[in-house]
């Protein structure tokens, strides 16, 4: 199967290439830079580019490119360039996709649980309406864009995904040195709900998306068992053997990372749960927090 994918050099984007080509797909990268073979295609959102030739002959598209969220600090210019950055990217491959004469037979277009914002101890499934804030304002532009492939008879999927949990990147990364140092602690007041899912379950997800012709819309790409940032956090000390004891000044966190970004990032509750891809037969293969983390840092 050929398969086309944005993204490619992320955390999520690796780990998907690594597990398509074992599985045998023919994979082929968009990169923003001069195409270096065969197995990649140039693009360049910012301007409108795509080889368009390129994109024929897919069967399958992932769509995972975006600015980090985490990256830097939320200026009012990184936070145009996290918006940009996929609505124009994903406008672009989606109105692409749209003119092709022999279309993908779907499009795995990222999304993520910012889509819910701040509700507390809410449980939200796939039906619970838009929140508010930044994120949610930035997911629901992100998975209008795609639109034009949904109206050109392409299956479209959102996966909204959490908190990925992989030893070399993302949130876990970040939070084993002070673990380690036994400075680890709980962030705001801990019974904030964290959403979180490990990076092979994100990868198995992912494959069974493209492949399962019953889903479109919205799926939400985390473990059935969201937990509170003081479970998170005891859970972490416990599997690293270090004190989870002292909380992070609250404070502290905001002058590091800015205000909007700490609450965004750190305080926000989204209690969320995987209910469409639990319907649809996905079983994962870290469904509980602690098991999950021994066989991310093992």
């Amino acid at each position: 199967m050929r398969v086309i994918i944005s993204g490619a050099s992320g955390l999520i984007g690796r780990a998907l290439v690594t597990r398509l080509e074992t599985d045998g797909h023919d994979v082929v990268r968009l990169v923003r830079r001069d195409a270096r073979g065969p197995n990649e295609i140039e693009w360049d959102p910012a301007t409108g580019m795509i080889d368009v030739a390129g994109l024929q002959a897919a069967d399958t598209v992932f769509h995972l490119a975006g600015a980090g969220i985490g990256d830097h600090r939320w200026t009012e210019s990184y936070k145009q360039e996290i918006l940009d950055s996929r609505v124009l990217g994903t406008g672009l491959l989606a109105s692409t996709l749209a003119t092709l004469h022999r279309k993908p037979s779907v499009l795995v277009s990222a999304s993520a649980i910012g889509w819910y914002g701040d509700r507390g101890d809410e449980i939200l499934d796939e039906t619970a309406a838009q929140g508010s804030g930044f994120l949610s304002d930035v997911t629901a532009a992100w998975e209008a864009a795609a639109e034009p492939a949904t109206d050109a008879g392409i299956r479209v999927v959102h996966p909204r995904t959490g908190i990925v949990l992989a030893k070399d990147g993302g949130a876990l990364r970040r939070l084993l040195l002070p673990f380690k140092l036994g400075a680890g602690g709980r962030t705001g007041p801990g019974s904030q709900w964290w959403s979180w899912i490990t990076l092979d379950d994100e990868v198995r997800a992912l494959t069974h998306l493209a492949f399962s012709s019953s889903l479109a819309g919205p799926v939400n790409l985390t473990a059935p068992n969201p937990v509170t940032n003081q479970e998170f956090v005891g859970t972490l000390g416990s599997v690293l053997r270090r004190p989870a004891v002292l909380p992070t000044p609250s404070l502290a966190l905001k002058a590091m990372l800015g205000s909007e970004l700490a609450d965004a990032l750190l305080f926000q509750s989204q209690r969320v749960v995987p209910a469409r891809l639990i319907e649809d037969g996905f079983t994962f293969d870290s469904p509980a927090l602690a098991g999950a983390m021994r066989s991310v840092l093992d």
